[in-house]
């Protein structure tokens, strides 16, 4: 069995026996706050995949909370991709606006993102717009600054060998700098995707009417302590889903750099 097959059945090995653990200590305690892992399985599914079979089992619940809230997430995200590798790339290249735009990229991302729920609210009300808004402005620091250091850091030896092979501008930017940039921009990617998933959840616990986020807080105000864990556990599954996705994208997509190479063996 190779490397990564013996690590990743050990990471599962482990989260089997968290589970167990769990399940064993709510049993004997009996905690009105803490149900088994059974009974929080048991919840999801009702909640979520009891619907009937030409729905793929999918439930109401389903379409009314989950898939919005995967929507703004998606798309509040890759507004920021877009923005921070547009914006990254053209700063990355003139070496010295970076550090003129210093100071205030600076100030601007020590923004707590939370704390731009009320303006966002005032300006752009409840509705899904400013979740997306939020989460776009609140994720979007990691992807410039990857950007920037990746298109900064591209070996001068490759710009001078396309500028001696006469290629053009376009064409170097698109096939020398972003693809030596790629490493470290997907880093960036990878960070600002699990901070889109914590900023979906707490725009949608302060302001919504629908969502995972507001179900959750629902559950806990109407001591509905299973569904809250419920929610909890989907958003953990949620998260390990979409980091590995888009891991298995990085993978394909760097197979050429040694680095991702490393991380797909590990």
């Amino acid at each position: 069995m190779s490397r990564r097959r013996v690590e990743g059945a050990t990471r599962w090995l482990v989260l089997l026996a968290l589970a167990l653990v769990w399940q064993v200590v709510t049993t004997v305690k009996q905690s009105f706050f803490f149900p088994t892992v059974t009974q929080i399985l048991s919840e999801a599914r009702r909640a979520w995949l009891s619907g009937p079979a030409s729905s793929a089992f999918l439930t109401p619940a389903f379409r009314q909370d989950i898939l919005p809230s995967l929507e703004r997430l998606l798309a509040g995200w890759l507004l920021a991709v877009v923005l921070g590798i547009a914006l990254g790339t053209a700063i990355g290249l003139r070496r010295n606006l970076a550090d003129y735009l210093n100071p205030i990229v600076e100030f601007l991302r020590s923004l707590p993102p939370p704390a731009l729920i009320p303006p966002f609210l005032v300006v752009l009300g409840i509705g899904s717009g400013m979740k997306i808004v939020l989460i776009a402005v609140g994720v979007v620091w990691p992807i410039l600054l990857n950007t920037i250091d990746g298109v900064r850091t591209v070996d001068p030896t490759l710009l001078d060998t396309g500028r001696a092979f006469q290629v053009g501008r376009l064409r170097r930017l698109t096939m020398i700098v972003l693809p030596a940039a790629a490493p470290k921009i997907f880093a960036g990617l990878r960070l600002s995707l699990s901070l889109s998933l914590i900023l979906m959840v707490i725009s949608e616990m302060v302001a919504a009417s629908a969502g995972i986020g507001y179900q959750i807080v629902q559950a806990q105000r109407s001591f509905a302590m299973t569904q809250m864990w419920a929610g909890i556990l989907l958003l953990g599954v949620l998260g390990y889903a979409l980091n590995s996705g888009l891991l298995i994208f990085e993978r394909r997509a760097l197979a050429w750099h040694s680095g991702a190479r490393g991380r797909g063996e590990g």
